[in-house]
């Protein structure tokens, strides 16, 4: 490489982040509104510019702690975007690093506002409004990628509370698989894998006969579920 060869000027790096949630069996994503230009007052997914004196991994880190108030969530890279031409006002490339990032909703402080963003909110994936960039485009692929990882059970435990009743581990997988599963068939498929075990504890749901209470066991290995 030569750095003085023109080619290799104007090009810049941005970490890009889609962080998941599961809320009431719904499948969410954490975007924020944008607050200055381009694209002032849009939603987009949470990211900026990557600084030259950090990792990629540290970049990602830094971002969603200034804009999320985040410090401490599982993250996953899975692609790269090329945003050449695709960014009005700034006369440079950028390529865009994503990572995916998933956490409990239940136990987790939102920073409803930072220097550069307005408000932040949780998002069903279902739902998704038109958003800033490219981001669109990366939620999408996020989704797919949360799709693969989402059968190895192993991450299932940054969606979850410690103890779970078997219905909600159920709507938690229709959510984001986008597709429904036979109770029963599902409980037999779960408790063969071994992955789960039982409390001895019970909770009463909504007026309904109490339900088991469950929970991942210590130490699993990543398991092809569906």
């Amino acid at each position: 490489m030569r750095v003085e060869n023109e080619l290799y000027k104007n090009q810049g790096i941005h970490v890009i982040n889609a962080i998941f949630t599961v809320d009431e069996g719904r499948a969410k994503v954490l975007l924020v509104r944008r607050k200055n230009e381009p694209y002032k007052d849009m939603w987009a997914l949470v990211g900026g510019a990557l600084y030259n004196n950090e990792t990629l991994e540290n970049g990602t880190r830094r971002e969603i702690k200034e804009k999320t108030g985040i410090n401490d969530l599982d993250i996953y890279q899975f692609g790269v975007f090329d945003e050449k031409d695709k960014t009005p006002t700034i006369n440079m490339r950028m390529v865009a690093i994503t990572y995916l990032g998933i956490i409990d909703c239940k136990h987790t402080n939102i920073l409803k506002k930072s220097r550069n963003t307005k408000d932040v909110e949780w998002f069903d994936i279902k739902n998704i409004p038109e958003l800033a960039f490219t981001h669109n485009e990366i939620l999408s692929k996020a989704i797919e990628k949360l799709r693969e990882l989402i059968v190895q059970s192993n991450i299932l435990k940054a969606l979850l509370p410690v103890e779970f009743t078997m219905p909600e581990l159920q709507k938690l997988y229709e959510s984001i698989l986008n597709k429904e599963f036979d109770r029963r068939n599902f409980r037999k498929k779960i408790l063969s894998l071994n992955i789960v075990e039982d409390t001895n504890k019970e909770i009463n749901l909504n007026g309904k006969r109490p339900a088991k209470l469950y929970r991942f066991k210590k130490e699993i290995k990543n398991k092809k579920v569906f």
